[in-house]
């Protein structure tokens, strides 16, 4: 039987509202496109790490640390209502165009989940590729919890529980364990990435992370955060 051909895109683009130019922001030394693209080279799991972004200053940083960028991804694909689907298909087009071959497993991990473990990656495409399932996604488990401390507002004066329980929980411990996705790591069965419709395909395993590797920078704080864990995972 012949060996998957299994495809890693890396996404990244030249803005961001919140953090400026977070995509280039140093991280330990190293720009932070830097240590997902050397996480996956180290994980020696992919055929071919393709990199996706609209810049031609990344595309070149990318290259010289070690991933395949010769696509600008078009302006439909890189603005902030852009979706993440299209994004990743683009350029799976690209790689199966340029390679002339298609791939039975594709995979993004996002750069701004840097903590991830190499482990992690390889764990992930192992559960997926010894299940049924059509996609892996990761996450963690929740610190708040829509049964217990998550509210909304009701009108001006009031507010409800996102979810309504059946009884009423007087510890976040007794109420059902929730989690969240921490944009680390995706994995998909080719032809299901093409046919996700939702946010998720029906058939998912969960790959589950601890807290301290599942921060998603989207801030300062976050950042802060990162090299405050990165640097106590490393020790």
């Amino acid at each position: 039987m012949n060996k998957p051909r299994v495809l890693c895109i890396i996404c990244a683009r030249a803005g961001s509202k919140r953090l400026k130019n977070k995509n280039l922001k140093k991280l330990f030394g190293k720009p932070l496109i830097y240590h997902t693209i050397a996480q996956a080279k180290s994980s020696k799991i992919f055929n071919k790490i393709v990199f996706s972004t609209d810049s031609i200053k990344l595309r070149k940083i990318a290259v010289n640390y070690g991933a395949e960028a010769w696509f600008i991804r078009p302006k439909k694909l890189s603005n902030d209502k852009a979706a993440k689907m299209p994004v990743i298909r683009h350029a799976t087009l690209e790689a199966e165009k340029k390679y002339n071959y298609k791939f039975d497993y594709i995979c993004d991990l996002d750069v701004t989940s840097p903590l991830r473990k190499i482990n992690d990656i390889k764990n992930a495409y192992k559960k997926l590729k010894h299940s049924k399932q059509d996609m892996l996604i990761s996450g963690n488990k929740a610190r708040k919890n829509p049964y217990f401390n998550m509210v909304q507002k009701k009108g001006k004066n009031s507010l409800k529980l996102v979810i309504k329980p059946k009884k009423f929980y007087v510890r976040t411990q007794d109420a059902p364990v929730v989690y969240e996705l921490n944009a680390s790591i995706y994995f998909w069965k080719r032809d299901a990435c093409f046919k996700q419709k939702g946010p998720f395909c029906k058939k998912t395993y969960f790959f589950e992370m601890p807290y301290n590797r599942s921060i998603d920078i989207d801030s300062l704080s976050d950042f802060k955060m990162v090299e405050f864990f990165g640097k106590k995972i490393n020790d």
